[in-house]
């Protein structure tokens, strides 16, 4: 009980500090949002041990950044304990961690995944993570929309159970280009308004929205579609510009662009909408650009803290 309450005031020490961060970012209406500028690393193609990840984040002004379960797990009480405080001192908490069982194939494969979601959500827990979120694909060969509906719920239901009992949030991500959802022979959930839907069937209170700036262009969304949201239904947001020149029906997922780096993308509008409901968590950038895959890790470290300040810099 003593190192969950140490955990939870070392938290809210980390909470309050970014917050305090994010009111020198930039100034203006930057002062007004509440997420966090976050770090992914294998979101750019970063691979290196996570204190010293944790190190440059920090260094290239980074708000948050996405979790370890694996190394946060491997910590006793007191390594843990100073490992928070490290990050205190560094104005940083942690972002969202990605879901590690696959439920989109078999069901040996997802039964298997099953067996090690507890551990890793009690190392997530331990630590005073909040949010986890995956992806859902958007098509089948072998299930129709309303068999694959069935099943995602279903399983994710269950998934979501596991979280929520150890106080995590857990984010669903649709994905939105055409060249996606008609590559095989059924479509499905590819918008944010079916993605809502599944949210329903699943029913569980600490399942919500991963928010992506590429998919919410590919599937033709708003400013106004966020807009309606309320904080409490995104878990995670990740933000990109998409290659210019390119129909919106013909933009291919594995292609993108940083933040801010074309245009083609209304980030601002993203953004707002994301201020104008007071969403309070991670930003990132997941761009699958091969230029920034092929920088070193700091290098690459740097180029996306640049995109996403440059980015935030159009907010109001």
């Amino acid at each position: 009980m003593l190192m969950r309450r140490r955990e939870f005031l070392a938290t809210a020490a980390l909470t309050g500090l970014a917050a305090s961060n994010r009111s020198l970012f930039g100034g203006g209406a930057q002062g007004d949002r509440e997420f966090t500028m976050d770090l992914v690393p294998g979101m750019i193609g970063v691979g290196l041990p996570y204190p010293r990840l944790v190190e440059l984040a920090a260094g290239a002004g980074f708000e948050s950044v996405a979790p370890d379960a694996g190394y946060l797990g491997s910590l006793d009480d007191e390594a843990l304990s100073g490992f928070l405080a490290s990050m205190e001192a560094k104005g940083l908490v942690f972002g969202a961690a990605g879901l590690p069982v696959e439920f989109r194939r078999d069901a040996d494969t997802f039964r298997s995944g099953m067996e090690d979601l507890p551990g890793f959500a009690d190392a997530l827990g331990r630590a005073g993570v909040a949010r986890v979120g995956t992806w859902l694909m958007p098509r089948s060969d072998e299930l129709t929309y309303l068999e694959n509906f069935k099943r995602h719920a279903e399983r994710l239901r269950e998934v979501a159970s596991v979280l929520g009992d150890r106080g995590l949030r857990f984010g669903l991500e649709y994905v939105g280009p055409k060249t996606m959802w008609t590559a095989a022979r059924y479509p499905f959930v590819h918008t944010m308004a079916e993605t809502l839907e599944l949210i329903g069937a699943i029913d569980r209170d600490n399942v919500g929205l991963v928010l992506d700036s590429w998919h919410w262009y590919t599937a033709g969304e708003s400013a106004e579609d966020i807009r309606a949201l309320t904080n409490a239904q995104v878990i995670a947001c990740d933000l990109n510009d998409a290659p210019a020149g390119i129909p919106v029906d013909e933009q291919v997922d594995n292609k993108r662009e940083l933040p801010a780096s074309t245009g083609v993308i209304d980030v601002k509008a993203f953004l707002d909408s994301l201020v104008a409901i007071g969403y309070d968590g991670p930003v990132r950038a997941e761009p699958f650009n091969a230029p920034l895959n092929a920088m070193g890790d700091e290098e690459a470290i740097e180029a996306v803290a640049g995109a996403m300040k440059r980015a935030f810099a159009k907010i109001g």
